[in-house]
């Protein structure tokens, strides 16, 4: 009994000691993985790292993570309430464009998500910027600088006016990376209500018709039309690519009672529509 009585606290403390090590050796989760940094954009309290998977913003759709680096302690905020605003500063005039709101990447402890679809780029003399307004234990922040967006080398937003004389803005958010195979697509439409306002247009219909301008403007088997889907708020079908190459993505915007409000079909006569984007890969 003696034995017993003093052999129970050394295993206790064996096993405390073994656990204290073991707590060392707890690996720390990189929040960021397969992500590079755009750049950083700071006042006197904190940074704000903005990431994607390419290291830049493009016009068109971009899918952007950020984080809160506290400036005097270096770490990584955790607790933030943050909206974000981008802006085209042009010669006459100012203009923002369509965003999601930014949201706490569910697993993770210091990132934030959401998307920007910069529907214009930069070019000599009109830029954008973009501000952030956060709050952190209840005090407010904000932060500003001017970012880079350059012009894509092919058409993934569209600017146009429908028959029924609205504003609409369309890009393509996938397939990111098309494939051989039957992808799948999807897009955003929003319509312009004023320079600052880009609300997510609901309910509407877009046909699709691939075609290779360069091999007899063939089309391919299997594609679907987009169709809304209310809990993304934006338009997902299925786009057949048969090999790879320059494609023409011929599309038609009709509203909730069919109406054609941009866009034409493809036919002998007619080649392309008025309303597209592109692919290359």
């Amino acid at each position: 009994m003696k034995l017993i009585k003093y052999f129970l606290p050394v295993v206790i403390a064996i096993v405390l000691i073994s656990c204290s090590n073991n707590d060392d050796d707890i690996v720390t989760v990189n929040e960021i993985e397969d992500l590079l940094k755009v750049q950083e954009i700071s006042n006197e309290n904190h940074t704000i790292e903005v990431f994607t998977k390419s290291g830049s913003l493009v016009q068109g759709f971009n899918n952007i993570t950020i984080r809160i680096k506290d400036i005097q302690t270096l770490e990584f905020v955790e607790n933030a309430s943050i909206t974000w605003k981008p802006m085209m500063h042009m010669m006459a005039m100012m203009h923002t464009c369509p965003k999601s709101a930014l949201v706490k990447v569910a697993g993770k402890e210091t990132v934030y998500n959401g998307f920007i679809i910069f529907q214009m780029p930069e070019n000599e003399t009109e830029g954008w910027d973009l501000t952030f307004n956060y709050t952190i234990n209840g005090v407010d922040y904000e932060v500003v600088d001017n970012i880079s967006v350059p012009q894509a080398p092919k058409r993934t937003v569209t600017t146009f006016t429908g028959t029924d004389d609205v504003k609409y803005i369309l890009a393509l958010i996938d397939p990111q990376s098309p494939e051989v195979k039957i992808n799948d697509m999807v897009v955003g439409l929003y319509k312009m209500e004023n320079m600052m306002s880009f609300p997510a247009v609901e309910n509407y219909k877009i046909s699709l018709d691939p075609r290779m301008p360069s091999m007899g403007n063939h089309s391919s088997p299997n594609n679907e039309n987009l169709v809304y889907n209310a809990i993304s708020k934006l338009y997902a079908g299925k786009l057949s690519l048969t090999m790879t190459g320059y494609w023409k993505l011929n599309l038609m915007l009709m509203n909730q009672n069919d109406e054609i409000l941009k866009g034409e079909a493809v036919t002998e006569e007619n080649e392309a529509s008025s309303l597209f984007l592109e692919l290359e890969f």
